[in-house]
This record gives structure tokens, C-alpha cells and sequence, in this order.
């Protein structure tokens, strides 16, 4: 998106880098969890002057927060900062320094939450659209490995589709060594796996609304699971590229932005991608073009009862939406049904929420990322026999190759009017990694 204190010159980058941190398996591992009393430990004690110092080194601003039960989101001038007690994700675009906020980080982990280790470190992007222009360790892939090499020892970098075509990089380090009390284990959300939305008789835990019916007996069965789904869209349609466009006379557009940016959200559908009630949403409409918003959903009704079971996701939307180097990104954290439901009240299926997404931004090119965590990946969760990325990647055909009908109401979208894209599958890829099985594909509009 254009960035709020400089308009850019060129192309701009919206292919964003993608930084995640854990110091800590779980927020019930932080050092200070069971003293707070008001959720604020661990990295979220850390004041906002430092998060903002940190930030200029990586050259974008902050612009609004919203804090929840177990994380806070900040909205950035080039995308989303979000801190959890004992991890961050810091997403940004265009030619912000990323990887040079990583030393700064781990001293403020350190010095202020009292983190002193990383558990495990995860950076990945897509492919740059102008590699060019990017700045630091960031103008190739190799240089970022090198970076991230010196300061830890035990990472290793995958390129994950075609080198010459659309494909997505990945660097990640292993559990922290004997050092650390954490060791062998994977960063998860505990006890919680991609849930299922049709009814308790199962046996596993269910999600109905807000709520997960599941005893501590049937969840301490469930394989933990951390969960992150994205959507990396480019080539958007003009008619979905048209709302991006601010109408807003510049010397205004800083004092609207981020109630244009809350009005676009409720005019393009993006409020009903998942339920409102579950929903607190932060939007900015930048001038002369772009948006950016940040969820904080709150899917499970017992959130803040206890730090080792989090209930509070995420999401994140990100668009450029200029011509020649459109491109829009959906980032998501929560645990998504693998079937549909139809109580309008409920988190919406992978394959639904797919299709919402596409049907905004109608794009003629998308990636897909589906990166779950999983104690074994020989043991990995099935669902019907399959594993829990070969339902993804079921789901991913399902939403996009299939004549599409909509989920919600059984109406041919073509119909109504609808975008009715259908796509072609252009790569498919799992992949496991320790601790984590990853599915990748790609689609091009037919």
C-alpha cells in the first residue's frame, strides 16, 4: 500500500516479509504469567516508545493499536506488528529493513519481558515483484539467509515452488538447543487443532460460533496445533482494484483515513468474512491509494482463563492496488473448520473463507500457504484419512477449480452477478519440516 508519510516513486512492493518469533512454546511459559492480572506480560508489558524505536530501524511507522485479551495489534504505515506474551509477527512491505529489527528485538525481549532466548525464529515472503529496489540483506534470498545464519545457528532455508515462476521462501530455525528448558518442542497453540463444525458427536473439539466444546480430557487429546493460512493474490481485477483509489482530497485523508478505512471494510464485505460479533477490526484507507487491516477474533468464549489455551486469533489484509503491480495478501491464525456449517454464527470453513477472500479481490494469480504445526509429522491430525494438509489442499481445489456455488445460500454465484472466477492449478506442493508440515499451491485465473 502508498505509505502514509511518503508517497511513493515507481512501483511499490507489496509482497510483504514476513517476521515470526517465539521466545517461549506457549504464553504460560513467560516468566511473569501467572503474576499479571491483566494480560499485560511477557512481550506485551513492553511499552509502545520501544516497539516505535524498534520500528525505525525497519523504516515504517505505527499507526493505531488495538489491544485484546491475548495480543495486541498494531497497524503499521507498510503493514502489521502484532505481540503476543511470548511471540511477535512482524509482516511488512515495500522496502522496509525487516531483518535489520531482529537484534533490536531480541534485546527487548530480553531486557524488558525477561526472554532471553529464542524458541524459534520463522521468516518467509513470496517472490519479489522488483528485487531491484529492495534495500540491506533484503535484495536477495541469499544475503537474508546469511544474515539470519550469524546470529542463529541452527536455521535452515527452503524455496518452495518454481525458481523461475511463482514460489515462496522460507527460512526457520529448530527448537533452541540444551540451553534452553524448551527444547524439542514446537511452537504451538496447546491443544488445539483445526477444528471441525459439525456437532460433538465426533469426539473431538468442536467449533460453534464462539465457542469450542471440547472437555480438558478431549483437548489434551487433540494434536497441539499452530496454524497460519495465507492468501498471496496479484493481477486484481479492475473492478476490485477501483474501491482502493482514495476520493478523499489529500490534505484530509490523514484525518479520515481509518474511518474510509473502516467504511471500505463494511462496503466490500471484509467485516462479514468472519462472524462480527467475534471480530475487532482496525482499518486505514491510505491517500492516494491502499488499505490495511488488522482482526483480533475472539473464537473461544474462555480466552483469558488460561494462558496455555488461547482462544484469540488474527487476521490480516493488505492491498497495492495500482495497475501494473496490483497485489493484496490475507493472512489468518485461527484454527479453521475443514466443513462447511450453516449457523451464520460460526468461523467459516477453510474453503468458504478462500472463496470470501477471492470474491473481493478477484485476483488473475494466487498463492496459497496452509503452515501447521504438528507433534510428529508421521502422526500428523487426519481428517477422512487424509492429512491435515492434503485437506487443505482439497479445499484449496474445492474453493477455486470447481464450479463454485455459494456456500452460504446454495445460489450460483454467476447468477446473482457474483465474481464466478474459476482458476487452474499451475503447482502443488507438501512439504514437511520438523515439527511442521506445509501445503503450497498455486493458481492462475482460466
Amino acid at each position: 500500500m502508498a505509505s502514509v508519510h511518503d508517497a511513493p516513486s515507481g512501483p511499490f512492493e507489496g509482497p510483504e516479509k514476513l517476521l515470526e518469533i517465539w521466545f517461549a512454546p506457549s504464553a504460560a511459559h513467560c516468566p511473569d504469567a501467572t503474576s499479571s492480572t491483566d494480560g499485560k506480560y511477557g512481550l506485551r508489558k513492553v511499552p509502545r516508545a520501544v516497539w516505535e524505536e524498534m520500528l525505525d530501524i525497519v523504516k515504517c511507522k505505527i499507526l493505531s493499536v488495538v489491544e485484546g485479551i491475548e495480543t495486541d495489534a498494531y497497524l503499521l504505515s507498510e503493514s502489521s506488528f502484532f505481540v503476543s506474551p511470548h511471540r511477535l509477527i512482524l509482516k511488512t512491505c515495500g522496502t522496509t529493513l525487516n531483518l535489520l529489527g531482529v537484534p533490536r528485538i531480541l534485546e527487548i525481549a530480553c531486557d524488558h519481558a525477561g526472554l532471553p532466548s529464542v524458541h524459534r525464529l520463522f521468516y518467509s515472503r513470496k517472490a519479489f515483484m522488483f528485487p531491484e529496489r529492495q534495500l540491506g540483506p533484503h535484495r536477495e534470498w541469499r544475503a537474508e539467509i546469511e544474515f539470519l545464519d550469524n546470529l542463529f545457528p541452527n536455521g535452515s532455508a527452503y524455496t518452495v515452488g518454481k525458481v523461475n515462476g511463482d514460489h515462496w521462501l522460507l527460512y526457520l530455525t529448530s527448537p533452541a538447543g540444551g540451553s534452553s528448558s524448551y527444547a524439542g518442542t514446537a511452537p504451538s497453540s496447546p491443544h488445539l487443532s483445526p477444528v471441525e463444525a459439525e456437532g460433538p458427536e465426533s469426539g473431538s473439539p468442536k467449533l460453534d460460533g464462539a465457542a469450542v466444546d471440547a472437555s480438558p480430557d478431549s483437548a489434551d487429546d487433540a494434536i497441539a496445533s499452530d496454524y497460519t493460512i495465507e492468501i498471496l493474490m496479484t493481477h486484481l481485477s479492475a473492478e476490485a482494484r477501483a474501491p482502493f483509489f482514495s476520493q478523499v482530497p489529500p490534505e484530509e485523508a490523514e484525518a479520515t483515513a481509518g474511518a474510509d478505512g473502516m467504511a471500505l471494510s463494511s462496503q466490500l464485505g471484509i467485516t462479514d468474512l468472519f462472524p462480527p460479533h467475534l471480530t475487532t477490526l482496525d482499518a486505514y484507507s491510505f491517500s492516494p491509494c491502499g488499505y490495511s487491516c488488522n482482526a483480533l477474533l475472539r473464537w473461544r468464549p474462555d480466552t483469558d482463563q488460561d494462558s496455555s489455551r488461547p482462544g484469540e486469533g488474527y487476521y490480516t489484509i493488505h492491498v497495492t492496488p495500482e495497475e501494473g503491480w496490483s497485489y493484496a495478501s490475507f493472512e489468518c491464525n485461527v484454527p479453521l473448520p475443514t466443513k462447511p456449517t450453516d449457523k451464520p454464527t460460526s468461523v467459516p470453513d477453510l474453503k468458504t473463507l478462500i472463496r470470501r477472500v477471492v470474491d473481493i479481490f478477484q485476483p488473475g494469480r494466487l498463492t496459497l500457504t496452509l503452515f501447521v504445526s504438528c507433534a510428529d509429522n508421521d502422526a500428523a491430525e487426519e481428517e477422512e484419512g487424509e492429512s491435515a494438509v492434503e485437506a487443505a489442499q482439497r479445499a484449496f481445489k474445492s474453493a477455486l477449480i470447481l464450479p463454485a456455488r455459494r456456500a452460504d445460500h446454495g445460489e450460483d454465484e454467476a447468477a446473482n452477478g457474483a465474481f464466478a472466477g474459476l482458476y487452474k492449478r499451475t503447482d502443488k506442493i507438501n512439504y514437511e519440516f520438523g515439527g511442521y508440515d506445509l501445503a503450497f499451491a498455486s493458481f492462475e485465473l482460466r
